[in-house]
């Protein structure tokens, strides 16, 4: 990505230059700076909001309710994981973070789960855990499973979108709710679909 916007702030300045208007592309340089900012404050804003609200919900024990809630669906998307592993929590907060619009919130949960995944798979080597055990370097299923989840991600509230879209002036910003519900909905239920085709590929 730094070699691809290095090429095309280097076209834009040669081409300024050749065209005459390369006090243009300086303005353009500056003023795309500052809305960057502007866009920068604004979305520190809106996270620092939800993540406040994210964090009361969690003292107030909504979080471990919701988390309750969705343990039939990590049994089934993760049937191989122990019922008890230290996965198991910070995976359930990064779907309802997921869900709930909070990919930044989510972030650092799903560091800790991949992490956690990442010592039960050793775990599995020694044969201390139970579990498929894949080839040394390859990704366990639960890490694959976990990874295509979270890149699907089933959005109720997309606020990054809907703070850009304020931002950039939009009359109604939270119109996207419905198509990215819609949207999300379907790409979580392929990835389900995908993970659970491929699980029973290996497992026959």
């Amino acid at each position: 990505m730094n070699y691809l916007w290095a090429f095309m702030i280097l076209i834009g300045i040669i081409y300024g230059s050749i065209t005459g208007n390369l006090q243009g592309a300086a303005d353009a340089a500056l003023s795309s700076a500052q809305e960057a900012i502007q866009l920068s404050l604004t979305m520190c804003g809106v996270m620092a909001l939800w993540v406040g609200l994210m964090e009361i919900a969690k003292d107030a024990g909504l979080i471990d309710k919701i988390k309750g809630t969705i343990d039939p669906l990590l049994r089934f998307l993760f049937p191989d994981l122990p019922e008890d592993h230290p996965a198991r929590d910070p995976i359930a907060m990064n779907i309802v973070a997921n869900v709930l619009g909070l990919g930044w919130a989510a972030t650092p949960a799903g560091l800790q789960a991949m992490e956690e995944l990442g010592k039960l798979e050793e775990d599995r080597r020694k044969g201390i855990s139970p579990g498929p055990v894949r080839k040394l370097g390859i990704a366990s299923n639960e890490m694959c499973t976990f990874l295509i989840i979270n890149i699907s991600s089933l959005q109720l509230i997309p606020i990054n979108v809907i703070a850009y879209r304020s931002q950039y002036g939009s009359v109604d910003p939270a119109s996207i709710v419905g198509p990215g519900i819609a949207a999300t909905a379907v790409s979580t239920m392929v990835a389900i679909l995908y993970c659970k085709m491929m699980d029973g590929k290996r497992r026959a």
